[in-house]
């Protein structure tokens, strides 16, 4: 099965995705909310990025398109939930779509560190 095959969804199913990706924009977490501000508008470096970004089934917490870049960011959640997600990764993954994840407390209490991890991921 070739990944285009892998990756075709339902009608049903995006439609799904892009309407819990409008519900999740609507009601970030903390977190997400002061890494939007600091992304938003091409304030890092120039880059595009999109928030809550429908891929497949999936939704990425922020994604940048000319990087081909997911931006996760794992909140207390994650941690029963770390096969699932490394799972989810690797399917994106093989997409071509390369991953950097941060820590909620990563982004609230060092977004300077936060924000040079996604740049040390740019491919400039």
């Amino acid at each position: 099965m070739s990944d285009d095959e892998r990756w075709q969804v339902s009608e049903a199913t995006r439609r799904l995705a892009h309407e819990r990706a409008r519900a999740f924009r609507k009601n970030p977490t903390p977190s997400e909310a002061i890494l939007w501000q600091a992304l938003r508008g091409r304030k890092l470096h120039g880059r595009k990025f999109r928030r809550q970004f429908p891929v497949g089934p999936y939704i990425l917490d922020f994604y940048c398109a000319e990087e081909r870049l997911a931006v996760e960011i794992d909140g207390a959640v994650h941690c029963r939930q770390q096969m699932a997600d490394q799972q989810r990764q690797e399917l994106i993954e093989a997409l071509g779509i390369r991953f950097v994840r941060l820590t909620a407390d990563q982004v609230e209490q060092d977004l300077p560190g936060a924000l040079e991890a996604i740049r040390a991921a740019f491919r400039d």
